[in-house]
């Protein structure tokens, strides 16, 4: 998340800088000026920055640990499990399969997370815009109030899943298989990837498991938000 907005931040005002001819250290437009396709663009950077830094490895270890359990295990088993924490298991599986197998699923996981941060950022700031306008003419702070970025933040938050759910699910079916040597893994690439689970599955399959994201993601994305916000503001008055 750190590295998200901080990233976003940047890319922000570096691309608004060369959209408007100024160098990269000219004064920040004031709330809501940005361009929304700088916007758009540095959400879409932020998110291929952090699936590349963060993302896609985490997401490795965390798929691998959580395939290892099933209703059926037996408790036994739970003492002798192959992997225990995220360090043991990215050492587990880097000894294993290779340093490259913990970036298994990272075009699909960059193409997820550039878009989710793409529209995320985009659709917020275009909300935004429109209630600081409103504020403006009610006479009121240039400033969302907490619940207003809160409520904007959860709504924003559930666009980029309908969107890259797609992405979500081949990448899940990637980095869940273990690579064999001398084997053809059954997913290969994104676009063979939806094309086998289409035909084995329905083209309905590529939207699995859209219902707990959205509960998941939007519930966050909201008080992240309100507390960027809240964060951010603080630090702009001191």
């Amino acid at each position: 998340m750190a590295i998200r907005f901080v990233s976003f931040e940047q890319y922000r005002e570096a691309l608004q800088g060369v959209a408007c001819g100024a160098p990269f250290h000219a004064r920040r437009p004031e709330p809501g000026q940005f361009d929304q396709r700088v916007t758009f663009l540095a959400g879409l950077l932020s998110g291929l920055t952090e699936a590349v830094m963060v993302v896609t490895p985490a997401e490795v270890c965390k798929i691998r640990m959580q395939s290892q359990y099933n209703s059926m295990i037996d408790p036994a088993q739970l003492k002798h499990r192959k992997y225990t924490n995220v360090a043991q298991t990215a050492y587990v599986i880097v000894k294993e399969e290779g340093l490259g197998a913990l970036y298994k699923g990272v075009v699909p996981t960059m193409m997820r997370q550039g878009c989710n941060q793409a529209v995320n950022f985009t659709t917020y700031n275009a909300f935004k815009k429109r209630v600081i306008e409103w504020r403006k003419e009610k006479g009121q702070k240039e400033e969302l109030e907490h619940w207003q970025s809160l409520l904007l933040g959860g709504i924003s938050g559930g666009f980029g899943p309908m969107v890259n759910n797609p992405l979500d699910v081949v990448k899940t079916r990637m980095q869940k298989q273990v690579i064999v040597p001398g084997r053809k893994p059954k997913y290969r690439g994104l676009f063979q990837s939806c094309k086998v689970i289409s035909k084995e599955e329905g083209f309905g399959a590529l939207w699995k498991g859209i219902t707990p994201r959205l509960l998941r993601i939007m519930p966050g994305q909201a008080i992240t938000f309100m507390t960027y916000e809240a964060i951010s503001s603080r630090l702009v008055r001191w």
